[in-house]
Protein backbone atom coordinates (compact mmCIF):
# COMPACT_ATOMS: atom_id res chain seq x y z
CA UNK A 1 0.00 0.00 0.00
CA UNK A 2 1.39 3.47 -1.13
CA UNK A 3 0.31 6.75 0.84
CA UNK A 4 0.27 10.21 -1.32
CA UNK A 5 1.63 12.96 0.24
CA UNK A 6 1.63 16.62 -0.37
CA UNK A 7 4.50 18.99 -1.09
CA UNK A 8 4.31 19.82 2.91
CA UNK A 9 4.75 15.90 3.72
CA UNK A 10 3.40 14.79 7.21
CA UNK A 11 4.95 17.36 9.63
CA UNK A 12 4.85 17.00 13.50
CA UNK A 13 2.08 19.36 13.58
CA UNK A 14 0.36 17.37 11.54
CA UNK A 15 0.49 14.73 13.56
CA UNK A 16 -0.76 15.97 16.68
CA UNK A 17 -3.58 17.23 14.94
CA UNK A 18 -4.99 13.53 14.49
CA UNK A 19 -5.13 13.60 17.80
CA UNK A 20 -5.15 10.33 20.20
CA UNK A 21 -5.52 7.27 18.32
CA UNK A 22 -5.38 9.18 14.93
CA UNK A 23 -2.43 7.88 13.44
CA UNK A 24 -2.41 5.10 14.30
CA UNK A 25 -6.28 3.91 14.27
CA UNK A 26 -7.30 1.30 17.04
CA UNK A 27 -7.67 -2.53 17.93
CA UNK A 28 -11.53 -3.67 18.41
CA UNK A 29 -11.16 -4.30 21.83
CA UNK A 30 -8.86 -1.26 22.96
CA UNK A 31 -11.67 0.46 21.17
CA UNK A 32 -14.91 -1.00 23.12
CA UNK A 33 -12.32 -0.87 26.24
CA UNK A 34 -12.10 3.09 26.08
CA UNK A 35 -15.76 3.03 24.89
CA UNK A 36 -16.88 1.52 28.10
CA UNK A 37 -14.60 4.22 30.15
CA UNK A 38 -15.64 6.98 28.21
CA UNK A 39 -19.64 5.89 28.91
CA UNK A 40 -19.03 5.86 32.62
CA UNK A 41 -18.39 9.98 32.48
CA UNK A 42 -21.53 9.91 30.37
CA UNK A 43 -19.34 11.05 26.91
CA UNK A 44 -21.66 8.47 24.99
CA UNK A 45 -25.04 9.52 23.53
CA UNK A 46 -28.03 7.74 21.25
CA UNK A 47 -28.13 8.99 17.78
CA UNK A 48 -30.32 11.93 16.83
CA UNK A 49 -30.72 10.61 13.31
CA UNK A 50 -30.40 7.61 11.13
CA UNK A 51 -27.90 9.22 8.76
CA UNK A 52 -25.02 8.16 7.58
CA UNK A 53 -21.84 9.20 5.98
CA UNK A 54 -19.64 8.38 3.14
CA UNK A 55 -16.96 11.05 3.23
CA UNK A 56 -14.13 10.57 -0.11
CA UNK A 57 -11.24 13.29 0.97
CA UNK A 58 -9.26 14.31 -1.72
CA UNK A 59 -6.04 15.28 -0.09
CA UNK A 60 -4.06 17.69 -1.58
CA UNK A 61 -6.69 20.26 -2.84
CA UNK A 62 -8.33 19.16 -6.40
CA UNK A 63 -8.57 21.58 -9.01
CA UNK A 64 -12.67 23.25 -9.57
CA UNK A 65 -11.51 24.11 -13.15
CA UNK A 66 -10.59 20.73 -14.53
CA UNK A 67 -12.71 18.84 -12.25
CA UNK A 68 -16.74 20.98 -11.47
CA UNK A 69 -16.54 24.21 -12.52
CA UNK A 70 -14.50 24.91 -15.93
CA UNK A 71 -14.23 28.27 -17.33
CA UNK A 72 -14.09 27.74 -21.16
CA UNK A 73 -14.23 31.55 -22.03
CA UNK A 74 -10.95 32.55 -19.84
CA UNK A 75 -7.52 33.22 -21.47
CA UNK A 76 -6.01 30.04 -22.06
CA UNK A 77 -3.47 30.81 -19.39
CA UNK A 78 -6.29 30.23 -17.03
CA UNK A 79 -9.23 27.34 -18.63
CA UNK A 80 -6.37 25.24 -19.46
CA UNK A 81 -6.26 22.39 -21.73
CA UNK A 82 -9.23 20.43 -21.11
CA UNK A 83 -12.66 20.97 -22.84
CA UNK A 84 -15.99 21.33 -20.75
CA UNK A 85 -18.76 18.64 -21.34
CA UNK A 86 -22.37 19.22 -20.99
CA UNK A 87 -24.05 16.91 -17.82
CA UNK A 88 -27.19 15.10 -17.43
CA UNK A 89 -28.57 18.90 -16.69
CA UNK A 90 -29.14 21.06 -19.67
CA UNK A 91 -27.42 24.10 -18.92
CA UNK A 92 -24.33 23.08 -16.65
CA UNK A 93 -21.46 22.00 -17.95
CA UNK A 94 -18.30 20.17 -15.92
CA UNK A 95 -14.34 19.36 -17.34
CA UNK A 96 -14.21 17.06 -19.89
CA UNK A 97 -11.91 14.64 -17.32
CA UNK A 98 -15.36 13.60 -15.52
CA UNK A 99 -17.49 12.42 -18.27
CA UNK A 100 -19.29 9.40 -15.78
CA UNK A 101 -19.95 12.13 -13.04
CA UNK A 102 -21.16 14.44 -15.57
CA UNK A 103 -23.86 12.10 -16.66
CA UNK A 104 -24.82 11.10 -12.94
CA UNK A 105 -25.00 14.51 -12.07
CA UNK A 106 -28.74 14.04 -11.48
CA UNK A 107 -27.92 12.52 -8.47
CA UNK A 108 -26.25 14.91 -6.78
CA UNK A 109 -25.16 18.69 -5.84
CA UNK A 110 -22.32 20.58 -6.49
CA UNK A 111 -21.16 23.65 -4.51
CA UNK A 112 -18.91 26.37 -6.10
CA UNK A 113 -18.77 29.07 -3.50
CA UNK A 114 -17.56 27.17 -0.18
CA UNK A 115 -13.90 29.32 0.40
CA UNK A 116 -11.66 30.04 3.17
CA UNK A 117 -8.08 32.04 3.60
CA UNK A 118 -5.69 29.27 4.64
CA UNK A 119 -3.79 28.12 1.77
CA UNK A 120 -1.81 25.77 4.02
CA UNK A 121 -2.18 21.58 3.62
CA UNK A 122 -2.57 21.40 7.42
CA UNK A 123 -4.47 24.75 7.73
CA UNK A 124 -6.98 23.91 5.02
CA UNK A 125 -7.02 20.21 6.20
CA UNK A 126 -8.13 20.92 9.57
CA UNK A 127 -10.60 23.47 8.73
CA UNK A 128 -12.69 21.35 5.93
CA UNK A 129 -12.38 18.44 8.04
CA UNK A 130 -13.28 20.14 11.37
CA UNK A 131 -15.92 23.05 10.31
CA UNK A 132 -12.66 25.05 13.28
CA UNK A 133 -9.95 26.98 11.87
CA UNK A 134 -6.88 25.54 12.85
CA UNK A 135 -5.60 27.61 15.99
CA UNK A 136 -2.90 29.72 15.79
CA UNK A 137 -0.75 30.26 19.74
CA UNK A 138 -0.73 33.63 20.31
CA UNK A 139 2.45 34.36 22.77
CA UNK A 140 4.20 31.96 24.58
CA UNK A 141 2.22 29.30 26.31
CA UNK A 142 -1.08 30.09 24.76
CA UNK A 143 -3.83 27.44 25.42
CA UNK A 144 -4.19 26.03 21.66
CA UNK A 145 -7.79 23.24 20.81
CA UNK A 146 -7.33 21.41 18.12
CA UNK A 147 -10.92 20.76 17.05
CA UNK A 148 -12.34 16.80 16.81
CA UNK A 149 -12.90 15.84 12.97
CA UNK A 150 -17.13 15.36 11.73
CA UNK A 151 -16.00 11.34 11.94
CA UNK A 152 -15.43 11.52 15.50
CA UNK A 153 -18.02 14.05 16.75
CA UNK A 154 -20.48 11.37 14.94
CA UNK A 155 -18.83 8.65 17.15
CA UNK A 156 -19.31 10.94 19.96
CA UNK A 157 -22.57 11.26 19.85
CA UNK A 158 -23.68 7.52 18.30
CA UNK A 159 -21.24 5.59 19.85
CA UNK A 160 -20.90 1.70 18.51
CA UNK A 161 -24.37 0.45 16.58
CA UNK A 162 -24.77 -3.16 16.33
CA UNK A 163 -21.37 -4.01 17.74
CA UNK A 164 -19.88 -2.12 14.64
CA UNK A 165 -17.86 1.63 15.68
CA UNK A 166 -19.33 4.44 14.40
CA UNK A 167 -16.70 5.46 12.26
CA UNK A 168 -14.30 4.00 10.56
CA UNK A 169 -11.59 5.19 7.99
CA UNK A 170 -9.84 3.27 4.72
CA UNK A 171 -6.81 2.88 3.85
CA UNK A 172 -5.48 5.15 6.79
CA UNK A 173 -6.98 8.35 8.45
CA UNK A 174 -6.61 12.41 7.20
CA UNK A 175 -4.00 14.38 9.33
CA UNK A 176 -7.00 15.84 10.96
CA UNK A 177 -9.33 13.06 11.02
CA UNK A 178 -8.90 12.55 14.55
CA UNK A 179 -11.05 12.98 18.11
CA UNK A 180 -8.34 15.68 19.86
CA UNK A 181 -9.98 16.07 23.36
CA UNK A 182 -13.13 13.68 22.39
CA UNK A 183 -10.57 11.18 23.26
CA UNK A 184 -9.52 7.99 21.76
CA UNK A 185 -12.45 6.06 22.15
CA UNK A 186 -13.53 8.10 19.15
CA UNK A 187 -10.59 7.51 17.24
CA UNK A 188 -11.81 5.47 13.49
CA UNK A 189 -11.30 1.91 13.38
CA UNK A 190 -8.63 1.40 10.34
CA UNK A 191 -9.00 -0.82 7.31
CA UNK A 192 -5.82 -1.03 5.24
CA UNK A 193 -4.50 -3.36 2.75
CA UNK A 194 -5.76 -3.58 -0.72
CA UNK A 195 -9.34 -4.53 -1.22
CA UNK A 196 -8.58 -4.91 -5.21
CA UNK A 197 -6.51 -8.28 -3.85
CA UNK A 198 -7.70 -11.42 -4.55
CA UNK A 199 -6.90 -12.26 -0.39
CA UNK A 200 -7.95 -9.05 1.07
CA UNK A 201 -9.07 -9.02 4.45
CA UNK A 202 -10.14 -6.70 7.33
CA UNK A 203 -7.65 -7.42 10.32
CA UNK A 204 -9.32 -7.77 14.01
CA UNK A 205 -12.61 -8.24 11.76
CA UNK A 206 -12.41 -11.53 9.74
CA UNK A 207 -11.46 -14.33 10.63
CA UNK A 208 -8.06 -15.54 9.28
CA UNK A 209 -8.83 -18.24 7.05
CA UNK A 210 -6.89 -20.93 8.76
CA UNK A 211 -8.82 -20.92 11.82
CA UNK A 212 -12.63 -21.96 11.42
CA UNK A 213 -15.37 -20.28 13.34
CA UNK A 214 -16.20 -23.80 15.30
CA UNK A 215 -11.93 -23.69 16.06
CA UNK A 216 -12.36 -20.20 17.39
CA UNK A 217 -15.37 -20.39 19.21
CA UNK A 218 -13.64 -23.35 20.63
CA UNK A 219 -10.48 -20.70 21.96
CA UNK A 220 -13.79 -18.82 23.49
CA UNK A 221 -14.48 -21.62 25.41
CA UNK A 222 -11.14 -22.50 26.94
CA UNK A 223 -10.64 -19.17 27.44
CA UNK A 224 -13.49 -18.54 29.28
CA UNK A 225 -13.20 -22.10 31.26
CA UNK A 226 -9.92 -20.38 32.11
CA UNK A 227 -11.26 -17.02 33.68
CA UNK A 228 -13.79 -19.80 36.28
CA UNK A 229 -11.02 -21.38 37.64
CA UNK A 230 -9.69 -19.90 40.69
CA UNK A 231 -5.91 -18.89 40.50
CA UNK A 232 -3.47 -18.07 43.33
CA UNK A 233 -2.97 -14.55 42.62
CA UNK A 234 -6.58 -13.39 41.81
CA UNK A 235 -6.56 -11.17 44.95
CA UNK A 236 -3.55 -9.90 43.63
CA UNK A 237 -3.91 -8.90 40.63
CA UNK A 238 -5.71 -9.11 37.16
CA UNK A 239 -3.91 -10.74 34.31
CA UNK A 240 -5.45 -8.62 30.96
CA UNK A 241 -4.13 -11.41 28.46
CA UNK A 242 -5.97 -14.30 30.23
CA UNK A 243 -9.15 -12.44 31.75
CA UNK A 244 -12.22 -13.10 29.80
CA UNK A 245 -14.41 -9.85 29.99
CA UNK A 246 -16.78 -8.17 27.72
CA UNK A 247 -14.73 -6.42 25.36
CA UNK A 248 -13.09 -9.36 24.45
CA UNK A 249 -16.45 -10.55 23.79
CA UNK A 250 -17.61 -7.53 21.77
CA UNK A 251 -14.41 -8.18 20.06
CA UNK A 252 -15.58 -11.99 19.55
CA UNK A 253 -19.37 -11.00 18.49
CA UNK A 254 -18.19 -8.47 15.86
CA UNK A 255 -15.70 -11.32 14.32
CA UNK A 256 -18.20 -13.98 14.69
CA UNK A 257 -21.60 -12.32 13.56
CA UNK A 258 -23.16 -12.91 10.42
CA UNK A 259 -23.85 -9.35 9.89
CA UNK A 260 -20.64 -8.28 9.77
CA UNK A 261 -19.05 -11.08 7.80
CA UNK A 262 -20.91 -9.89 4.84
CA UNK A 263 -19.94 -6.49 5.00
CA UNK A 264 -16.49 -6.82 5.75
CA UNK A 265 -15.63 -9.73 3.12
CA UNK A 266 -15.86 -7.92 -0.17
CA UNK A 267 -15.13 -10.99 -1.81
CA UNK A 268 -18.73 -12.31 -1.47
CA UNK A 269 -19.83 -9.04 -3.97
CA UNK A 270 -21.21 -10.07 -7.32
CA UNK A 271 -18.36 -9.92 -9.93
CA UNK A 272 -20.63 -7.25 -12.13
CA UNK A 273 -20.68 -4.81 -9.12
CA UNK A 274 -17.30 -5.06 -8.37
CA UNK A 275 -16.30 -4.13 -12.52
CA UNK A 276 -18.88 -1.20 -11.80
CA UNK A 277 -16.95 0.47 -9.24
CA UNK A 278 -13.40 -0.52 -11.18
CA UNK A 279 -11.34 -2.93 -10.03
CA UNK A 280 -8.52 -0.49 -8.24
CA UNK A 281 -8.31 -0.59 -4.60
CA UNK A 282 -9.85 2.89 -4.36
CA UNK A 283 -12.58 1.82 -6.20
CA UNK A 284 -13.28 -1.46 -3.91
CA UNK A 285 -12.83 0.88 -0.53
CA UNK A 286 -15.85 2.92 -2.50
CA UNK A 287 -17.62 -0.47 -2.58
CA UNK A 288 -16.86 -1.29 1.35
CA UNK A 289 -17.90 1.33 2.31
CA UNK A 290 -21.27 0.99 0.64
CA UNK A 291 -21.57 -2.08 2.39
CA UNK A 292 -20.62 -0.52 5.78
CA UNK A 293 -22.98 1.87 5.72
CA UNK A 294 -25.59 -0.72 4.65
CA UNK A 295 -24.90 -2.98 7.93
CA UNK A 296 -25.28 0.65 9.74
CA UNK A 297 -21.58 1.95 10.32
CA UNK A 298 -21.86 5.79 10.86
CA UNK A 299 -19.13 7.73 9.32
CA UNK A 300 -16.96 6.22 6.93
CA UNK A 301 -13.71 7.89 5.14
CA UNK A 302 -11.83 7.05 2.06
CA UNK A 303 -8.82 8.94 2.27
CA UNK A 304 -7.49 9.35 -1.26
CA UNK A 305 -4.52 11.67 -1.89
CA UNK A 306 -2.43 13.04 -4.44
CA UNK A 307 -4.36 15.87 -5.89
CA UNK A 308 -1.36 18.41 -4.75
CA UNK A 309 -0.27 18.76 -8.43
CA UNK A 310 1.86 21.82 -8.75
CA UNK A 311 3.10 20.50 -12.23
CA UNK A 312 1.89 18.36 -15.25
CA UNK A 313 -1.98 18.85 -13.61
CA UNK A 314 -3.34 18.00 -17.41
CA UNK A 315 -0.97 15.12 -18.09
CA UNK A 316 -1.70 13.47 -14.45
CA UNK A 317 -5.53 14.66 -15.17
CA UNK A 318 -5.57 12.34 -18.06
CA UNK A 319 -4.36 9.12 -15.87
CA UNK A 320 -5.72 6.86 -13.92
CA UNK A 321 -6.22 8.87 -10.46
CA UNK A 322 -8.93 10.66 -11.89
CA UNK A 323 -10.77 8.23 -14.23
CA UNK A 324 -10.62 5.97 -10.94
CA UNK A 325 -12.23 8.89 -9.10
CA UNK A 326 -15.26 9.69 -11.82
CA UNK A 327 -16.11 5.61 -12.18
CA UNK A 328 -15.82 4.80 -8.66
CA UNK A 329 -17.83 7.65 -7.30
CA UNK A 330 -20.40 8.07 -9.82
CA UNK A 331 -21.00 4.47 -9.14
CA UNK A 332 -21.46 4.26 -5.81
CA UNK A 333 -23.66 7.16 -6.03
CA UNK A 334 -25.65 4.98 -8.53
CA UNK A 335 -25.57 1.93 -6.88
CA UNK A 336 -26.83 3.96 -3.26
CA UNK A 337 -29.90 5.25 -5.25
CA UNK A 338 -30.90 2.09 -6.69
CA UNK A 339 -30.58 0.44 -3.81
CA UNK A 340 -33.08 2.63 -1.69
CA UNK A 341 -29.77 3.76 0.39
CA UNK A 342 -29.49 6.99 -1.03
CA UNK A 343 -32.49 8.78 1.07
CA UNK A 344 -30.21 8.11 4.23
CA UNK A 345 -26.62 8.25 3.66
CA UNK A 346 -24.32 11.44 2.95
CA UNK A 347 -21.77 11.42 0.42
CA UNK A 348 -19.29 14.30 0.65
CA UNK A 349 -16.07 14.76 -1.78
CA UNK A 350 -13.69 17.76 -1.03
CA UNK A 351 -9.83 18.59 -0.27
CA UNK A 352 -8.62 21.37 1.75
CA UNK A 353 -9.02 23.85 -1.19
CA UNK A 354 -9.00 24.73 -4.63
CA UNK A 355 -6.35 25.40 -7.36
CA UNK A 356 -4.99 28.72 -8.55
CA UNK A 357 -6.66 30.29 -11.56
CA UNK A 358 -3.39 31.66 -13.62
CA UNK A 359 -1.35 28.11 -14.46
CA UNK A 360 2.25 28.07 -13.36
CA UNK A 361 5.98 27.67 -15.52
CA UNK A 362 5.66 23.51 -14.14
CA UNK A 363 2.44 23.37 -16.08
CA UNK A 364 0.51 23.02 -12.61
CA UNK A 365 -1.96 25.06 -10.57
CA UNK A 366 -0.66 25.84 -7.21
CA UNK A 367 -3.01 26.19 -3.66
CA UNK A 368 -5.77 28.00 -3.82
CA UNK A 369 -8.37 28.47 -0.77
CA UNK A 370 -10.61 31.44 -2.43
CA UNK A 371 -12.27 29.01 -4.62
CA UNK A 372 -12.88 25.44 -4.38
CA UNK A 373 -15.80 22.86 -5.59
CA UNK A 374 -17.58 20.56 -3.08
CA UNK A 375 -19.83 17.30 -4.10
CA UNK A 376 -22.85 16.50 -1.63
CA UNK A 377 -25.53 13.84 -2.08
CA UNK A 378 -28.20 11.74 -0.31
CA UNK A 379 -30.00 12.43 3.13
CA UNK A 380 -32.11 14.79 1.23
CA UNK A 381 -29.77 17.10 -1.19
CA UNK A 382 -31.40 17.39 -4.31
CA UNK A 383 -29.39 16.05 -7.47
CA UNK A 384 -28.56 18.28 -10.48
CA UNK A 385 -28.27 21.41 -8.35
CA UNK A 386 -25.30 24.21 -8.66
CA UNK A 387 -24.87 25.75 -5.43
CA UNK A 388 -23.23 29.26 -5.84
CA UNK A 389 -20.66 30.40 -8.40
CA UNK A 390 -17.53 31.93 -8.78
CA UNK A 391 -16.17 34.34 -11.00
CA UNK A 392 -15.85 34.61 -14.32
CA UNK A 393 -12.10 33.34 -14.83
CA UNK A 394 -12.51 31.47 -10.95
CA UNK A 395 -10.33 33.94 -8.82
CA UNK A 396 -13.06 33.83 -6.37
CA UNK A 397 -16.61 32.22 -4.88
CA UNK A 398 -18.68 35.20 -5.86
CA UNK A 399 -22.45 34.56 -5.28
CA UNK A 400 -24.06 32.32 -2.26
CA UNK A 401 -20.80 32.52 -0.73
CA UNK A 402 -19.87 29.89 2.24
CA UNK A 403 -17.45 29.13 4.49
CA UNK A 404 -16.42 26.08 6.24
CA UNK A 405 -18.10 26.92 9.23
CA UNK A 406 -21.70 26.84 7.02
CA UNK A 407 -20.48 23.69 5.79
CA UNK A 408 -19.85 21.75 8.77
CA UNK A 409 -23.30 23.29 10.47
CA UNK A 410 -25.32 21.97 7.43
CA UNK A 411 -23.27 17.99 7.43
CA UNK A 412 -23.91 17.90 10.94
CA UNK A 413 -27.82 18.70 10.75
CA UNK A 414 -28.18 16.33 8.13
CA UNK A 415 -26.78 13.75 10.36
CA UNK A 416 -29.05 14.84 13.14
CA UNK A 417 -26.82 16.74 15.45
CA UNK A 418 -27.14 19.78 16.66
CA UNK A 419 -24.28 22.35 15.49
CA UNK A 420 -24.46 25.00 17.85
CA UNK A 421 -24.18 22.88 21.56
CA UNK A 422 -21.13 23.14 23.15
CA UNK A 423 -18.21 20.57 23.70
CA UNK A 424 -15.66 20.92 26.63
CA UNK A 425 -12.17 20.16 26.55
CA UNK A 426 -10.42 17.22 29.09
CA UNK A 427 -9.96 20.71 31.05
CA UNK A 428 -13.94 21.43 30.96
CA UNK A 429 -13.23 24.44 29.01
CA UNK A 430 -16.18 24.98 26.76
CA UNK A 431 -15.61 24.76 22.46
CA UNK A 432 -18.18 25.40 20.57
CA UNK A 433 -19.38 22.84 18.31
CA UNK A 434 -19.75 25.24 15.26
CA UNK A 435 -18.73 28.74 15.93
CA UNK A 436 -21.91 30.97 14.24
CA UNK A 437 -22.37 28.73 11.18
CA UNK A 438 -25.63 28.79 8.73
CA UNK A 439 -27.07 26.47 7.13
CA UNK A 440 -26.23 26.00 3.58
CA UNK A 441 -29.83 26.72 2.26
CA UNK A 442 -30.08 24.60 -0.45
CA UNK A 443 -29.03 21.63 0.66
CA UNK A 444 -32.00 21.49 2.71
CA UNK A 445 -35.40 22.24 -0.17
Amino acid sequence: MSLHRNCNGIARRDFIQLGLGGALGMGLCDLFRLRALAGETGAIRPAAKNVNCIMIWLDGGPSHYESFDPKPDAPAEIRGTFKSIPTSVPGVHFSEPVPELAKAFDKFTVIRSICHKDPNHGGGNHYMMTGSPTPVPVGCGAFVTFHPSFGSMVSYDRGVRGGLPAYMAMPSNTRSGGPNFLGGQNAPFIIDGAPNSKNFQVNDVVLPREISEEHARSRRDLRAALDRMERFNDKLVEDPSVVFDQFYQQGFDLVSSAKAQAAFDINREDEKVRERYGRNDFGQRLLMARRLVEVGVSWVTINYGGWDDHRNLFETYKGDRLKQLDRGLSALLTDLDERGLLANTLVVALGEFGRTPKINKDAGRDHWPHAMSVLMAGAGIPGGQIVGATDAKGYNAAENVYRPEDFAASLYTKMGIDPRQSLHTTTGRPVPLVNDGRLIKELFV
